[in-house]
């Protein structure tokens, strides 16, 4: 029992929300047991039990009891009680009972304020969360904001994702600390699961579990009490594709906490389903991604294919009928030698053209000598002035080689064609694990990468190797593509 608020002498001095223990024969003790009025006049006399000592204590000599029903719930009680020596007026009770119920209507209208309130924060959050999961945030991110949105909600200490691994660990995803200390495990630490403790729990039975950590095992449970100090947890099974796949954890480090309510499982259900989208929908990337890039190598691939073939074999074959013509043309009469000559000149045309083919499906240039070489061949073939900047002493893989040449090769050949520009720079510098390629032109801008444009078919190339491409191409301002691509 837990006085709420007290007016009278013999009440002076009963702190408000003290807590006391029910039991005994006394008013307080009755309307708990029976959900009813209760009445004792002579309380000195057959009173008894915490409630009822502390009633003698203070004179009190007879009381009636009223009940409050919130909702058809016992909620507790209005006490009356007098020092006098006559009872209590008999219509007692019926007087009271007006005011119990204009406080259970109180008490209503405010649990129903408070329920709103919470229901309008929960779907606050999670209305942020599933903004980022829309928007293809990365997981990461996803994870680190269902742990802060999850944390803040629930009022708690902490509040934790985990991955399991196949192999029987798991892996910290995502934390949140009510300081904002960081976590004692960080994100990517790992623990091996086993004994008792929520996380293996979860992992064992694929459902809630709520558990105090005076009763804990394993490495984790070891962790999590010393480490984390954590007292009381509950945890939520994530499932991705009908799969377990990590776990949501709230918990408590305050001693004489209250248990979180019985629907935090419930709450804790919305947020995992958003992990389990951004899960799927990153997936779903990947596997799209791995396909456009295998796509874009297998015709990569192709490309080199046809050039070493045109190179190695139909090159050659001319070369020869080249040279054959010209052994014959010194050998036969001279009225023959200007028709041979002219077929010469006419099958080295042929021959020129072949290698331009051969250059525009593939330069060798780029297999052989490296990126740097060929960006130097293609300015000095490009119709608008090209001034470089190339800061790489180093060969790149293959795949990102190809993506940069062809993304200056569709730039240059862009500008010639539609931005009426007078010089183009290129600029490439590989810092770290990721090459920079900035191109801009000086021509008339308006380039639209949805208009159907050339810059359609690079964007994808660029992000089908996992590359990001981004276009500035204001009217009269000239256009620059930003690229970038990991290696």
């Amino acid at each position: 029992m837990t006085p709420i608020t007290i007016w009278g002498t013999a009440g002076r001095n009963i702190p408000v929300d003290s807590r006391r223990p029910l039991g005994g024969h006394n008013v307080i003790t009755l309307v708990f047991e029976t959900g009813r009025p209760a009445r004792i006049d002579r309380y000195a006399e057959s009173s008894s039990g915490p409630m009822g000592a502390a009633a003698r204590e203070r004179g009190i000599r007879s009381a009636v009891g009223t009940p409050v029903i919130v909702e058809g719930r016992l909620w507790g009680l209005i006490f009356a009680g007098s020092t006098l020596e006559q009872p209590l007026p008999p219509d007692i009770e019926t007087r009271l009972a007006s005011f119990t119920e204009l406080v259970a209507t109180a008490i209503a209208n405010a649990a129903s304020r408070a329920s709103l309130a919470r229901l309008a924060e929960e779907q606050a959050a999670l209305r942020r969360v599933a903004t980022l999961v829309a928007r293809a945030t990365p997981p990461q991110v996803v994870f680190a904001a269902v742990a802060e949105e999850a944390g803040r909600l629930l009022a708690v200490d902490f509040a934790i994702l985990v991955r399991y691994d196949p192999q029987g660990t798991l892996e910290v995803v995502g934390t949140w600390t009510r300081t904002g200390a960081p976590a004692p495990t960080p994100v990517g630490g790992r623990l091996p699961l086993g004994g008792r403790n929520v996380t293996t729990l979860v992992y064992q039975t694929g459902r809630p579990a709520r558990i105090d950590y005076s009763d804990v095992s394993g490495v984790i449970g070891q962790v999590a009490s010393r480490d984390w100090g954590l007292r009381s947890s509950i945890g939520v099974p994530v499932s991705a594709e009908s799969r377990l796949w990590g776990c949501m954890v709230v918990a408590f480090s305050r001693q004489g906490t209250l248990p979180l309510p019985a629907d935090t499982e419930a709450q804790l259900a919305g947020f995992t389903e958003l992990v389990a989208t951004a899960i799927a929908n990153a997936d779903s990337r990947a596997e799209l991604m791995a396909s456009r890039a295998r796509i874009v190598a297998a015709a990569d691939e192709t490309r080199r294919r046809i050039e070493r073939d045109l190179h190695d074999g139909t090159q050659q074959q001319l070369v020869t009928v080249i040279l054959d013509l010209r052994g014959v043309q010194a050998a036969v009469p001279p009225e023959l030698q200007g028709s041979l000559s002219r077929i010469a000149e006419r099958v080295t045309d042929v021959l020129d053209q072949v290698r331009e083919i051969a250059r525009g499906i593939h330069p060798s240039i780029l297999s052989e000598l490296g990126l740097t070489r060929a960006l130097k061949a293609l300015a000095r073939r490009s119709a608008v002035p090209v001034e470089l900047d190339l800061r790489t002493g180093r060969r790149l893989p293959g795949h990102v080689e190809v993506a940069a040449y062809y993304a200056v090769s569709e730039a240059l050949a862009n500008a010639a064609k539609h931005a009426r520009a007078s010089v183009v720079h290129v600029g490439l510098d590989t810092p770290d694990t990721v090459v920079r390629l900035a191109i801009r032109d000086d021509g008339i801008g308006g380039a639209d990468p949805a208009g159907g444009s050339g810059l359609t078919g690079l964007r994808d190339r660029i992000e089908a190797v996992g590359g990001t491409f981004d276009v500035t191409s204001p009217a009269d301002g000239g256009t620059t593509l930003l690229i970038e691509i990991p290696v």
